[in-house]
């Protein structure tokens, strides 16, 4: 009986400490958490907002483009000129997935080919024909003039042989030397139109044989195009890059099955991710602060715990109506320096223009300043004083103390307990804060 007493007593002296040595730690916990030092260093006055990145070059991937070109010369018929390289749509067949990292040369897309595959069949079909007649133009036309040429050799014979006929005959009857030159000079116009003939016939012949050839031509060069044209069905990335999707005009974007019109042939883009920039929107109130050249802290939802140096390269002249907003919002671009290629487009920003530096300033948080009714302010100092300070340029945090204070000074973050109890000092700088009032 008597040891449990004794256990029980050193159990109560126990408990009894231990809430001494804790409401001893949370009263000095109070006591720190009560007072804050005015700090002296760098005091910056920043703007903040929200943004969204964006490349600031990109590389547009096309889809194909028709080369439209007049028919050659004598280019008639079914392979003349590229008539029948008609202007169309395209559908997309297969695209990679929006986000891809892809390198130059990388597939990217393929078009559906059948419409002009069949056009390509079809004139390669188209060309066969074209060459064979050719062919049968130049068989042809061997042909019919070599049989001009006996026509001819054949009338030299008869021209010949009636020379011969009226030199035999001049010892004859006139009537007989005249039927002998009347039969000469038929032999001679004879031959004289054979050979007209065959003049004509080898100069039509040869007109028909360049027409035919030439419609081979422009039916081969057609078929070079098409293959050309073809080629360019499957897309590759013109350069390094991530891909995204072209936006139609209703906010969708391009996708597997889209449409691509032949005037606006972009497939997809390929921002350049080492030249980033971040797009915020200033009010009217602040935007008069923002100025070129100034320096700009940024920081993505998207990377935790990393910031990045940035600079405001551009400030818009012109506000605008933003969706849900009343007031007027300035456009603001703020260019990042070392991106490092870990920055995607569309990624959430939070930007914090710096608008002014001061060095060697001595601050100290807002809410530790206080005024009476007389607007001058002042802030509790752990000595128990009541310290009027003369205050400078603020920042969402701090505020700038010009005269009052020292730098580690202890100060008081919420109002004491006894206040009216504190002894007011620096009663010398309320003349100088009523001039500047």
């Amino acid at each position: 009986m008597r040891r449990t007493i004794i256990i029980t007593g050193i159990v109560v002296v126990i408990v009894v400490v231990g809430l001494i040595i804790f409401n001893n730690v949370i009263s000095r916990q109070h006591e720190v958490s009560q007072f804050t030092m005015a700090k002296k260093g760098l005091f910056e006055i920043a703007i903040s907002n929200a943004g969204e990145l964006f490349a600031e070059n990109s590389f547009d991937i096309m889809g194909p483009e028709i080369q439209q070109s007049q028919p050659q010369r004598g280019g008639g018929g079914r392979g003349g000129g590229h008539s029948r390289m008609r202007v169309t749509s395209f559908k997309i067949q297969d695209l990679i997935p929006e986000g891809t990292l892809v390198k130059k040369g990388d597939y990217v897309a393929q078009l559906d080919r059948t419409d002009y595959a069949n056009t390509l069949q079809d004139q390669l079909d188209n060309l066969t024909t074209l060459q064979a007649n050719l062919d049968m133009k130049v068989l042809d036309t061997a042909v019919t003039l070599t049989n001009l040429r006996d026509e001819i050799k054949n009338q030299i014979y008869v021209v010949e042989e009636a020379k011969i006929i009226l030199a035999e005959s001049r010892y004859e009857p006139p009537a007989t030397i005249r039927q002998a030159e009347i039969r000469l000079n038929k032999a001679e116009r004879a031959l004289e139109q054979l050979r007209k003939s065959y003049d004509l016939r080898y100069a039509q012949s040869l007109t028909d044989i360049r027409k035919t050839q030439q419609d081979l031509v422009n039916g081969q060069e057609l078929v070079r195009t098409l293959q050309e044209f073809l080629a360019q069905f499957t897309i590759t990335a013109p350069s390094d890059g991530i891909i995204i999707y072209k936006q139609e005009w209703n906010g969708t974007k391009r996708k597997t099955g889209s449409t691509v019109n032949p005037f606006d042939r972009v497939i997809a883009t390929l921002p350049d991710l080492s030249s980033m920039l971040s797009k915020i929107y200033v009010s009217e109130i602040e935007i008069n602060k923002v100025k070129n050249g100034q320096k700009v802290v940024v920081t993505v939802d998207a990377l935790p715990g990393k910031s990045f140096a940035g600079t405001v390269t551009s400030v818009a002249n012109v506000g605008e109506v933003l969706p849900n907003s009343d007031a007027k919002m300035f456009e603001v671009l703020i260019s990042i320096d070392n991106t490092g290629n870990s920055l995607r487009p569309a990624m959430t920003t939070w930007n914090r223009i710096i608008t002014k530096s001061i060095d060697d300033a001595i601050f100290i948080p807002t809410e530790c300043v206080y005024t009476g009714a007389d607007s001058i302010p002042y802030v509790y100092k752990r000595n128990k004083t009541r310290q009027i300070v003369i205050l400078g340029d603020m920042n969402e945090r701090d505020i700038v103390v010009k005269e009052g204070l020292e730098p580690g000074t202890p100060i008081y973050i919420i109002p004491p307990e006894n206040s009216s109890n504190f002894r007011l000092t620096g009663e010398h700088l309320i003349a100088e804060i009523r001039q500047d009032q």
